[in-house]
């Protein structure tokens, strides 16, 4: 009976490893595939790196103006809903150069650890009594 109770605990217990190990591997092919089709796609639309957006701005309902790389040259282009017209080709010195927000939003641990940071300070010391000091 003893050896009976003994053999059941080991056997769910191995059970409940194979689970947890099959479910990581589970989550390890699905994230390395996501990846794979982040970097397929990110390849598709650009195009490779002979074109870029630099910058655009909104004028209207369907309405930009965009500055464009394409090989060596920036273009002004006005793109509305069923045509893009070249307004004007940039020189090169004229094009000034903007960080990529995307590149410098760090980690999410850095940034959680400064969010956390920023909300003790402001909302507790907001929220305490003076007279409870």
């Amino acid at each position: 009976m003893i050896l009976l109770t003994i053999s059941e605990k080991s056997n769910s217990a191995l059970q409940f490893i194979t689970v947890f190990l099959l479910f990581a591997l589970v989550i390890g092919i699905t994230w390395a595939t996501t990846h794979w089709i982040a970097n397929y796609q990110k390849i598709q639309n650009t195009g490779g790196s002979n074109i870029s957006l630099i910058e655009a701005a909104r004028l209207g309902t369907g309405k930009y103006i965009q500055v464009v790389r394409i090989g060596e040259k920036y273009v002004a282009l006005a793109v509305c809903k069923d045509t893009v017209t070249v307004i004007c080709e940039i020189p090169k010195e004229e094009i000034k150069e903007f960080s990529d927000p995307d590149k410098n939003i760090g980690n999410f641990k850095d940034l959680f650890n400064k969010f956390l940071e920023g909300n003790k300070k402001t909302n507790f010391d907001e929220k305490q009594d003076p007279s409870e000091k």
